[in-house]
Order: C-alpha cells, then structure tokens, then sequence
C-alpha cells in the first residue's frame, strides 16, 4: 500500500457482520433526514426569489414548483424512523434511499435547463456556485453508501454540465470543462469517505464482538474456578470426614497405650495423621482468607518474641536438612496481628528450608524510618526471573515437576500473598538461580510498649489431653457413623461423656428428653453439614431456640466454600475446621463450657 492511500476495507467474512454494516450505514444515511430536508428547501426557495428578482423568468418559478413536488416524498422517507422493522429492512430502506436521491438530484439538475441565463455571467458562476457546492456539501452525509452517493452526485452535476454545452458558448464550454474534473474529484473523494467508514464500521463491530467472546470467556472462567471452587470444597469435605476420625482414634489409641511399647507406633501414627491435616489446614487457611473471615487484630509487640517462636519451631527441621538457621534478635517493635505476621514469617521460613541443601537460612530485622523490614534470606536453589512472576500462585512450584511431597503442595506462598493483603505488609522477592533467594516484609515500625499480643509456640506432639474435671454432658450431632464412634472413643479416653445423635429430630428429642431428666447438655456440637444437604448451621440454632438454660454450640465442619464460610463467621457462632487436632477440640470444649457456665452464672468456671 502507498503512503497515503486509503485503507481497504476488511473482508466481511459473514453474512452477520455484512448485516450490522449496512443496517448503520443506512441508519446513518436516514439520521440528519429532517434537519437536510429543511435546509434544502430553504435553498431552493431562496436561489428562486433571487433568480426571479434579477432576471423576471417564470421559468424559475415553474422549477421552484419541480421542487416543492418532489418534496413530497419526503414523508416516505421519515417513516423509516417509525418502522420497527427497519433493521431487518435494511436493503429496502437502502434501495428506496438512493432512488430518492436521484429523483432529488435530476430535479437540481433540471435548474440550469429552466433558467440558465444565456448572456449574464454573474448570475450563471451564481448558480453553478449553488450546485457545485451543495453537491460537495452533501459527499459525507452519502458516503456510507455508493449508490447513494452516485444517486446524489451524478444527476446534479451532469445536468448543470449538459446545460453548459447547450448553450454553446465558448464561456460556457470552458466552464462545463471545469466541472469534469470537478465531477470526477468529488467522486474520488466521496468514495474513499465510503471506504473509511466501512473500515470504521468493520473494525468496530469486529472489536464488539472480540469484547463479547472475551467477555463469554471470562464467563467461562469465572464459572470454572466456580465449579474448581464447589469440587476443591466437595473433596476438602469428604477427605476431612474419615482424617477426623483417624485423628480422633489415633488420639484415643495414644491415650490407651501411653506407657507400653506400642505406644511409640500410636504417636508416629499421630504424627502422620498431623502431618497430612497441616496440608488440608494450608488449603482451608486460603479459603478464609478468600472469605474474609479472618480479620487482623493489630497490636503493638515485641518482633523477637516472634524471631524465637520461628527459631523454635523450624530449628530441627534445619538441623535435619543440615543446614543452618540463624534468626538475628533486633530488639524492635512492631504494630501488626501477631499471630497472622508470625505465619506469614513461618511460611516463608518453610519454603526457603525446604528449598535450600547447603548454607543456611537467615532472619533478620532491621528499622527504615517508619518502618522494619524483615528479610529471609537462603542459599537454596533460587528462581529464575521468568518464574518470580507465579511463585505466589497456586500450586505452583519451581523445580517440582515430579510433584515432590517433601516440598509441600505448592500453596505457602500463596498464602503469604493472601496474608500480605490482609495485612497490608508488602511483600518483595528478589533471587539468583544457584545462589539463594531473599524475601523482604514491610511492617509498621511502633515504639516499645507493653505488648499484649500472644506469640504462637510450637504445640506439643502428645494429644493425650485428659479433661478430667469436665463432666458435663455434651451432645453432637454428626451424620458420619465413623465420625460419631471415633468421638465417642476419644470423649471416653477423655473422661468426658458424649452423645452423638445423626439427624435434628433426635437431637430434639435428646435435647428434650435430658432436660426433662434434670441433666440437660450443656454444649451442643454439629456438623455445618448434615444429611441430605440439610444446614447445620440453622439446625443446630433452632434446636436450641428457647431452651433455658441453653447449651453452648460448636460447629465442626470441613467446608472450604469461601460463602460458607463468611455465612459461619456472619453467624457468630465459634467453629473448628476438620480435622481437627484432639487436643484442640478438647480445648475449645473446655472454652465454650466455661463461657456457657458464665453465661448462665455470671461466675465463671474454675
């Protein structure tokens, strides 16, 4: 193509976008129908009056009174605005267009022929003046169609030049010369005006309908991590049902055997069983990130509280791997949710043990103005910078590809971006493949204080948790027989009686019937999901709807549905997510009696 030259116009590829092109085309040409129409009356009106007033030839009145009838076509033309049809029309509308156009144009072409003056040169340039520009004037309005534009040019001007050569004269002979080339340019331009707008036309359609394919496919998206979404809860459940009950029996077993030499066997079996509970526990932690149900509690506390958790925590992990852990004290405070910072921290401190054979790993924090940035360096693998962009994905992991258990699922960092925006601690990385990687946290720099924020420590290994004194009655409700005969197993190594019932209506009976006995339970604990889809959320309210005194809830549940989860948290109600660590879930029983007994007594429970 030739500097200058007029794009073509696209390919219409369908038979559809062909039908989108001429429906605006027309549409265009039929747009400034009302507002042309008066102009040109005013136009031929007024050339009359002046052609009258100098030359006195009725001839111009008889043309005048031409043109007032062809105007009455004009009404046939307006109704394209009131046919609902028009768009399905469109070829019809195009064809009665044009028409009118040409009958419009051989009226203005007629003029010269009924009042040309053969001797007076002013009026005659007056005239051709008149024509030749109300024909340029109206190119653009005509340009989305060709016949229209033909319909519109032609007639006009070959009139005028054919009454030109008419008369004969030299004078005019040299003027309808002039208005060949005149013809031929207006022509020219009109037709690339024509072959812009197509484009125009063409391209914008075509973008309309990229948009609309982009738009299905983020349709298409947003309903496949939907459905990613429903599956990941769907298993998370089922898979969390039977680990709760091998935690529990495991618990239980442990308990039994503590003090014989199976009991090595029962707590390498626990450890096992906590091992795989942390992976769905990373997985659930996401969830509620994504829910929104954890919201930080920010407090000011001293940073080397959390430096010696961290040492205590992943020290033998180190010294297993042989490598070095060095966590540096800085005497800093700073003002953050303890307990969320400290796992992002640990998170990272995990991947970089995880990915680093020699050397060692470094914490260490320093003060910048307002703030303190702490740094976790390593010598391990390091990252290419092709793959910095993704490691904060999802399941994604570098050098992996075997999908290597030892090094985790792949959502650490993930969860440490999630963590970084709850918490708005900037998170930067930085890395050399070979030589080790550096991760940098921003934290809020705060004056030493009085710190009133717990600092996580690592939990004790042994689940053989006895409750002793609790000798509450409690019931759960739990459709899962495996769930149910697990708990009861591990409630009995307990010490503690448990009920377990598998639907609301004898959860109700046994609600009534304690009562009515004179030992009602104090603590209620359901399943968030029961039988048949039913919610256990709204049964378990509505079982203890009313009752005086009214036990404590607890809902256990192993959903990771982010609106599951933000309709828990909404409800207030306190919840444990399977599987559940034995010890904790004896623990939160102890809570929720304890704040039952001081709800009831005012006085609380020793």
């Amino acid at each position: 193509m030739r500097s200058g030259d007029a794009p073509a116009a696209a390919p219409l590829h369908t038979g559809l976008l062909q039908d989108k092109v001429l429906n605006r085309q027309v549409d265009t040409l039929y747009g400034n129908h009302r507002s042309s129409t008066l102009a040109d009356v005013a136009l031929a009106w007024t050339l009359c009056g002046l052609f009258y007033w100098r030359l006195g030839d009725p001839m111009v009145l008889a043309w005048g009174v031409v043109h007032l009838l062809q105007t009455l076509r004009y009404p046939r033309l307006a109704a394209y605005h009131r046919d609902p049809w028009a768009a399905q029309r469109a070829r019809f509308w195009a064809g009665r267009h044009w028409r009118h156009l040409a009958v419009y144009s051989a009226c203005w072409g007629l003029a010269p022929w009924f009042f040309l003056p053969a001797h007076d040169l002013p009026m005659t340039a007056v005239l051709m003046l008149v024509m030749l520009s109300l024909s340029s004037a109206g190119v653009p309005a005509m340009a989305p169609r060709l016949a229209s534009l033909a319909a519109f040019v032609l007639p006009m001007v070959t009139g005028l030049i054919g009454a030109l050569l008419w008369r004969g004269a030299a004078v005019h002979l040299f003027l309808a010369a002039f208005c060949l080339p005149y013809l031929a340019a207006t022509l020219y331009f009109g037709w690339r005006q024509h072959q812009l707008l197509t484009q125009a036309l063409v391209t914008g359609f075509e973008r309309e309908a990229l948009a609309e394919r982009l738009a299905q496919q983020i349709v298409a998206t947003q309903q496949a991590s939907e459905q990613k979404t429903r599956f990941f809860a769907a298993a998370s459940h089922d898979l969390r049902q039977p680990m709760q009950a091998i935690a529990l029996l495991g618990a239980a077993l442990e308990t039994r055997l503590a003090g014989q030499a199976a009991g090595d066997e029962a707590r390498q079996l626990n450890r096992a069983v906590r091992a795989l509970s942390a992976s769905l526990d990373v997985m659930l932690d996401v969830s509620r990130l994504e829910a929104g149900v954890i919201v930080p509690q920010r407090r000011p506390f001293e940073l080397d509280d959390m430096l010696r958790a961290l040492n205590a925590m992943f020290g033998s992990a180190a010294q297993q791997r042989a490598i070095e852990l060095r966590i540096r004290a800085s005497g800093l405070w700073v003002h953050s949710d303890a307990q969320l910072l400290q796992r992002l921290l640990a998170n990272l401190v995990d991947n970089a043990i995880k990915y680093t054979s020699r050397g060692g790993v470094l914490v260490a924090a320093r003060r910048r103005g307002a703030q303190v940035r702490i740094e976790v360096i390593d010598t391990g693998i390091g990252v290419a910078p092709e793959h910095l962009p993704r490691i904060f994905d999802e399941f994604y992991q570098v050098d992996n590809p075997g999908r290597d258990r030892a090094h985790g699922l792949g959502i650490g960092l993930a969860f440490v971006k999630h963590l970084s925006r709850l918490l708005d601690h900037p998170v930067q990385v930085s890395s050399r493949p070979g030589r080790g990687s550096r991760f940098r946290v921003t934290v809020p720099w705060t004056p030493a204080g009085y710190s009133v924020a717990g600092i996580d420590e690592p939990a004790s290994v042994h689940v053989g948790v006895h409750v002793g004194a609790l000798s509450a009655r409690v019931l759960l409700l739990d459709d899962e027989q495996a769930i149910a005969d697990a708990a009861r197993a591990f409630f009995a190594a307990g010490g503690l009686r448990l009920d377990v019932v598998g639907d609301p209506a004898d959860a109700r009976v046994a609600l009534d019937a304690a009562q009515l006995g004179g030992q009602p339970y104090r603590l209620l604990i359901s399943d968030l999901r029961l039988a048949g889809g039913g919610d256990g959320l709204q049964a378990a309210q509505a079982l203890l709807e009313g009752r005086n005194p009214q036990p404590a809830l607890l809902l256990l549940t192993g959903e990771t549905a982010p609106a599951q989860l933000r309709r828990v948290r909404d409800a207030g109600v306190r919840v444990l997510f399977k599987p559940v660590e034995p010890g904790a879930l004896l623990r939160a029983v102890r809570a929720a009696l304890d704040a039952q007994s001081t709800t009831a007594t005012g006085v609380p429970i020793p």
